[in-house]
């Protein structure tokens, strides 16, 4: 289990984190959201060891994690990090970047390891190709397979599907997360898309400020979200009589006390996102067609 007790860091005296905890079971999926600069990549360079404590304590099972004060080496054998810079080694192949992990000793073993995590991150063609022709969003595949490698008891993943193309992102993200379930190795992702969460997360937590704003299962968070900041992690919302919202908790009726005129229907596919004032105040809501720009519609909120 990871234990994350009371932890505050600063770095050049300049608050990032304060007074952080939670817990992490062996196997769970842990998803840390929040606003650009509020610590979530910073969290987790700290839970790998890479910075000392201004205060608190990280323990993995029995193992405290210490920073550079303690160790010369940064990190430990049952953990790994894969940041959004990817260290690589460019001139190797795929499978070489992957292989190079793993123990000579048994070389079938090898071969079918590395095949294996060629396979999660959806890479099988491209084995033999040299990482330094890969695109992008391929080399943080090749990262995250090779972080994989020596079967950690834990990872921590910053952004991991920041580079990969929207149309491969769904795939991936269902093989990795399969993957990490049926290892039983715990996952600490940092992200800003509700994709990496939603449906695939045992937690989430939310920071703001430096600090922990909520923590709970994804579909609590959702359902009843505290705070503005939380909602538009799940998508468009409203605030009406200081209650927040979602657009597709708005529906046209044939009459009600919401009196709504048109501003655009912006098409999304199977629904259009229509934008619309309600007492001069702007609002969103989802409808099965579009709708024509100053007609005057009725709403209600749908619980």
């Amino acid at each position: 289990m990871l234990n994350v007790k009371n932890l505050t860091f600063s770095y050049n005296k300049i608050p990032v984190l304060s007074n952080v905890s939670f817990k992490a079971k062996k196997g769970e999926n842990i998803a840390i959201i929040g606003e650009s600069g509020s610590g979530k990549s910073t969290l987790l360079k700290v839970i790998y060891g890479e910075y000392d404590l201004d205060n608190g304590q990280i323990f993995w099972n029995d193992n405290r994690i210490l920073g550079p004060k303690f160790n010369l080496v940064v990190g430990y054998d049952f953990m790994k990090y894969v940041a959004q810079e990817f260290e690589l080694m460019p001139p190797l192949s795929v499978e070489e970047n992957i292989g190079k992990f793993l123990s000579n000793f048994y070389p079938e073993e090898k071969k079918r390891r590395t095949a294996e995590l060629i396979e999660v991150v959806e890479l099988t063609a491209f084995s033999k190709t040299k990482v330094k022709t890969l695109s992008g969003g391929q080399k943080q595949r090749v990262a995250l397979a090779r972080a994989l490698a020596k079967a950690p008891e834990i990872i921590l993943l910053d952004e991991p599907f920041s580079h990969i193309d929207n149309f491969k992102k769904q795939s991936l993200r269902r093989s990795v997360f399969k993957y990490l379930k049926e290892k039983n190795i715990t996952c600490i992702v940092a992200t800003h898309d509700k994709e990496d969460v939603l449906g695939l997360a045992d937690k989430m937590i939310v920071l703001h400020e430096h600090k922990v704003l909520a923590q709970d299962m994804p579909q609590v968070l959702f359902k009843n979200p505290k705070t503005p900041l939380i909602a538009s992690f799940f998508g468009e919302f409203n605030i009406i009589n200081n209650d927040i919202v979602y657009a597709h908790q708005l529906q046209v009726v044939p009459k009600s006390n919401l009196k709504a005129i048109i501003i655009k229907s912006y098409y999304k596919g199977h629904y259009y996102l229509i934008e619309a004032k309600i007492n001069n105040s702007k609002v969103f809501f989802e409808h099965p067609t579009e709708l024509k720009k100053d007609a005057l519609v009725f709403v209600e909120i749908s619980k």
